[in-house]
C-alpha cells in the first residue's frame, strides 16, 4: 500500500470500528435492560426497538450513497454521523420504551456505510481494495468480539443510557477522524453524471453481489437466534460464551490473511470467493447435524469455520462491488449493496426467530443451508474484476502529486 492508501484504510477502518463498537455494545444487553423501561413488558415492542435501526438504515442507505456521489463523500459522512450521534443521545435521554424506539430509528437514519465504503474505494487501487476492505471487516469483527466481553461489565456501571451516551461520543470522535485523519477525497469531474441508480440496478455483476450480501447477513443473524441456546444446552454458561466466540474470530483473521490476499494476487479470487460461500453452507449442514446433541467442541469448530468463510466474504464482496461499479455511480452501487445488507439483517432476525419457534434449530439450519446453496448457484457465473492500474503507476502518480 502507498502512504495515502494506508492512511485512508486505517482512518476509515477506525470510523467503522468506533461506530460499530457503539452499536455492538448495546445489542448483547438491550433486551434485558429495555425491559426495565415503562412499556418494556411487551416483547414485540422490544423487538421493534432493536430492529427499527436496521429498517431505517435500509431505507436511507441508497439516498446517502447517491448524495455522496453528487455532493461529496466526506460531507455526506459527517452529516450522517451527526444524525447517528443525535439518535444515540436521544436514546440515552429516553425514559420510556417509546423514547428508545425513536432514538434507535434516528440512529439508523445516519446511514453512512455506503459513503464510507465508496470513499475508501476512491482512495485505494483495485489490487489493494480487498486488503483495505479486509481492514474494515477485521475492525468490525474485533469490535463484535470486544462488545461481547465489555457490554455486561459496562452496563453494570453506567446502565443502558450510559451505553447510548458512549455510542454518541464515539460517533462524534468519528467526525474528528474524517476531518483530520482521512486523506482529502479525490476531485470529481463536474461533467460526469453521478448517482445513476438505474445503471446500478441493471448491472448483473452487482446484482449477484447484492443477492449474496442479503443471504450472508440473513444467515448470520438467523444463526445467532439458535447458537447461544445450543451452547447453553452443551453446558457452557451464557456469560462465558465469548470464550468460544473470541478465539474463533481471532483465529479466522489469521486464516484469511494467509489465504485470501496471496491467492487473490495469483488470480484465484473467484475460486476463493466461491469456496468461502461453500464453506459457510457446509457449516450450516454441520450445525444441522449437531443441533440435537450439541457439544462445545463441535460448535467451537463450526463457528471457527464459519468466521473463516464469513471474513473472506466480508472482505471480498464490497471490494468487488466497488471495482465493478461504474466510478460515477459508485456511491449509488454501494448504497444498494448496503441496503440489501441491512434488509438481510432484518429478515434474518425476523424469519430466524419464526423458524426457531416453529421448526426448531435443525429446521432453521436446513433453511440456511438451502439459502447458501442458492447463493452458490447465483454466484457461479461471476468473474473477478481486473485491476485498472499497476502498483508502479500508482506510486509514480503519488510521487508526482507530492
Amino acid at each position: 500500500m502507498t502512504a495515502t492508501e494506508r492512511r485512508a484504510s486505517s482512518s476509515l477502518a477506525a470510523v467503522f470500528a468506533a461506530r460499530m463498537l457503539g452499536l455492538f455494545l448495546v445489542l448483547p444487553v438491550f433486551a434485558l435492560e429495555a425491559a426495565r423501561y415503562p412499556g418494556g413488558d411487551d416483547p414485540a415492542r422490544i423487538g421493534l426497538a432493536m430492529g427499527i435501526y436496521g429498517l431505517t438504515q435500509g431505507v436511507l442507505q441508497i439516498p446517502f450513497g447517491i448524495a455522496s456521489d453528487r455532493f461529496g463523500r466526506k460531507r455526506t459522512i459527517i452529516i450522517g454521523l451527526l444524525v447517528f450521534a443525535a439518535g444515540s443521545f436521544l436514546a440515552a435521554a429516553a425514559d420510556s420504551l417509546g423514547g428508545l424506539i425513536m432514538g434507535r430509528a434516528l440512529q439508523g437514519a445516519g446511514a453512512v456505510s455506503a459513503a464510507v465504503t465508496a470513499l475508501l474505494a476512491d482512495q485505494t487501487r483495485d489490487e489493494m481494495r480487498t486488503k483495505a476492505m479486509a481492514m474494515v471487516g477485521a475492525s468490525i469483527g474485533l469490535m463484535f468480539a470486544l462488545s461481547l466481553v465489555a457490554a455486561p461489565l459496562l452496563v453494570a456501571h453506567i446502565g443502558l443510557s450510559g451505553l447510548f451516551a458512549v455510542t454518541g461520543a464515539l460517533a462524534l470522535a468519528c467526525i474528528a477522524v474524517v476531518l483530520w485523519w482521512t486523506p482529502p477525497e479525490p476531485l470529481q469531474h463536474k461533467n460526469v453524471p453521478r448517482g445513476r441508480i438505474r445503471e446500478v440496478l441493471s448491472h448483473s455483476g452487482l446484482l449477484r453481489l447484492d443477492i449474496g450480501v442479503f443471504i450472508l447477513h440473513a444467515v448470520q443473524l438467523a444463526m445467532w437466534v439458535a447458537i447461544p441456546a445450543l451452547l447453553v444446552q452443551a453446558g457452557l454458561p451464557r456469560e462465558v460464551h465469548w470464550h468460544v466466540y473470541l478465539p474463533a474470530v481471532l483465529a479466522s483473521f489469521l486464516v484469511m490473511g494467509f489465504t485470501l490476499f496471496p491467492l487473490e494476487r495469483r488470480g484465484y479470487l473467484r475460486a476463493v470467493f466461491l469456496a468461502a460461500v461453500g464453506l459457510v453452507g457446509l457449516v450450516q449442514v454441520g450445525l444441522l447435524l449437531v443441533a440435537r446433541q450439541p457439544s462445545v467442541a463441535a460448535l467451537a469448530a463450526l463457528l471457527f469455520l464459519f468466521f473463516c468463510g464469513f471474513n473472506v466474504l466480508e472482505a471480498s464482496q464490497p471490494s468487488m462491488a466497488s471495482r465493478i461499479a461504474p466510478p460515477h455511480a459508485r456511491g449509488a452501487a454501494l448504497g444498494v449493496y448496503n441496503t440489501l445488507q441491512s434488509v438481510g439483517f432484518f429478515a434474518g432476525g425476523a424469519v430466524g426467530g419464526w423458524l426457531a419457534k416453529h421448526v426448531g434449530p435443525a429446521g432453521l439450519f436446513a433453511v440456511c443451508a438451502g439459502l447458501m446453496l442458492l447463493w452458490l448457484v447465483v454466484a457461479w457465473p461471476m468473474r473477478a474484476p481486473r485491476a485498472l492500474k499497476s502498483a508502479d503507476e500508482a506510486l509514480a502518480s503519488e510521487a508526482q502529486a507530492t
